[in-house]
């Protein structure tokens, strides 16, 4: 096991830095478009398969609350940028998929967002150690989100 206080000093500088890069890409968000949460919950559902995704599923992919995520997913249904459908293999469940007015707004905002990306990050690192931060931070997620009891988790 890691000695406590390098590993505190890794997760304070891993926090600062994800703060500083955060606020400088909120700054350059197109944010009268859509909102940095709004942009999340649409690039979690381009990600899955069919474009569609359970609501339970959404709630664990984005840092929002639970009461936030369905406030948010209904904004964005009143936008027809997103549609709410029954699960059929769950009668209480909702699926979330993005329509195709939705598809194309977060592809317009994804290339801006994505060069932004690409100067404070890109511009910063080489693509070696976008490589080695890309397999610590993919590793992290997998091994903690493992780690974590089944009802805390879901």
């Amino acid at each position: 096991m890691a000695d406590r206080a390098i590993t505190v000093a890794a997760w304070e500088s891993l926090f600062r830095a994800q703060v500083t890069i955060m606020r400088a890409l909120a700054a350059e968000f197109p944010s009268d478009v859509i909102s940095l949460n709004e942009y999340d919950v649409l690039f979690t559902i381009t990600r899955a398969p069919d474009r569609r995704l359970r609501l339970k599923e959404l709630n664990r992919n984005v840092l929002l609350t639970q009461p936030s995520v369905s406030r948010l997913v209904d904004r964005l249904a009143a936008r027809e940028l997103v549609s709410k459908l029954p699960d059929p293999n769950d009668g209480r469940g909702t699926i979330v998929a993005i329509t195709e007015s939705g598809f194309t707004l977060f592809r317009r905002v994804a290339i801006i967002h994505m060069d932004a990306i690409n100067r404070q990050i890109g511009d910063t690192l080489s693509e070696s150690e976008l490589r080695t931060l890309a397999a610590l931070c993919d590793r992290l997620r997998r091994d903690i989100d493992g780690a974590q009891p089944a009802e805390a988790a879901s």
